[in-house]
């Protein structure tokens, strides 16, 4: 199957859908400074989903002057960074809170691909721009000792106020063996999202599940279809087309206490998000987005781009599964640290990679 490679972005028998993220309205004025004796209107209170729109439109029209963005849940209010009070005034009017940094998105993208060359060297580790800090956050997992340890630590210093460095309960990996659970030469995962592909039912799930051409089976061991395609580690997502062209494939995600949540479209994720994982082994917990396009090495040579960071456990076997906000998919569980008992960092591929990559529909 011939498919169009993108960058970072990420299957379901009880999980899928995803709507087009509704665009927010935004008007900005060509002049860039208050009249006399007016005042910039306050934040307006916005969706995820509408703050989402609101972030990307002023960073298309505002470019260099922004450094990055999050979204409050207790205020629905979205904060952009900024590095200058001209830029400030015209986030004000477009209806988000401004905040005046230090670190410019080109000095903090500089300080990620530097801090990369290192953390590349050193499994167990993973990077990712946190716009709250407006810093490179440097995530280390407890394999992670030694001269590996101090060779990170050197690195970070050498970039002073740019990054910081943290540990991680548990070991970084993929979580192998979203929804309900997939079977696959005695291996578990997770199912994402159901999804349309040329009319025909399929699912989407993690790459590193599988190999291109593997037979996937339900939870009962009945045969659902093939893997048409799987990419992993650049990116970590998989196709797989049900061998019955009329299954019933619902845009649902099983919420494991009997009901599920209906999937209406996709949507791409914003740091403070708060969101929800359904897997086939600690089924579903919520949590909030606390970093996007991070890059995740967990040895071996695998190391992935463009995943959005968590704090929402999970546990292997939930490799796949679902990654939820209200009726929008987000993500598939790609891998992370830590457990369901005593918390942990989970990685995710994004959802809207996958679907383009496929040219997929879901919901």
């Amino acid at each position: 199957m011939q498919h169009r490679r993108v960058t970072k972005r990420r299957a379901v028998i009880a999980g899928a859908g995803a709507t087009a993220v509704a665009a927010a309205a935004i008007l900005l004025p060509n002049a860039n400074a208050v009249p006399t004796g007016a005042t910039a209107p306050g934040p307006k209170a916005l969706t995820p989903h509408a703050a989402v729109e609101l972030a990307s439109t002023l960073v298309e029209d505002l470019g260099s002057g922004t450094a990055g963005s999050y979204y409050d849940e207790r205020t629905d209010r979205l904060t952009v960074n900024v590095v200058d009070a001209e830029t400030a005034e015209d986030v004000r009017r477009a209806g988000a809170v401004a905040r005046i940094v230090e670190n410019s998105t080109a000095e903090l993208r500089s300080a990620r691909a530097e801090i990369g060359e290192t953390a590349e060297q050193v499994p167990g580790t993973a990077w990712a721009v946190d716009p709250r800090t407006n810093r490179v956050v440097v995530t280390a997992d407890t394999t992670v000792t030694g001269k590996a340890w101090d060779r990170l630590e050197q690195a970070v210093d050498a970039l002073g106020g740019k990054a910081v460095i943290k540990k991680a309960e548990g070991e970084f990996k993929p979580f192998v063996s979203g929804g309900d659970a997939i079977h696959s030469g005695g291996g578990r995962c997770s199912l994402g999202f159901n999804v349309t592909v040329d009319g025909a039912p399929a699912f989407i799930t993690a790459g590193h599940c599988g190999d291109a051409g593997s037979s996937w089976e339900d939870g009962r061991g009945s045969a659902i279809g093939a893997m048409e395609d799987s990419q992993f580690p650049e990116n970590d997502y998989a196709l797989v087309k049900y061998a019955d062209a009329s299954a019933d494939a619902p845009s649902e995600v099983n919420l494991y206490d009997g009901g599920t949540q209906r999937i209406t479209g996709a949507a791409e994720a914003t740091v403070g998000m708060a969101v929800k994982r359904s897997g086939s082994t600690t089924q579903v917990h919520d949590g909030k987005v606390t970093g996007l396009n991070a890059t995740v090495n967990y040895g071996s040579g695998q190391i992935v781009n463009g995943l959005i960071q968590t704090d929402v456990c999970a546990e292997p076997g939930d490799s796949g599964g679902s990654l939820f906000a209200g009726e929008s998919a987000v993500g598939l569980t790609s891998g992370g640290s830590g457990d369901c008992s005593s918390g942990g960092t989970t990685f995710f591929q994004p959802v809207t990679e996958a679907l383009s990559a496929y040219g997929a529909q879901i919901g």
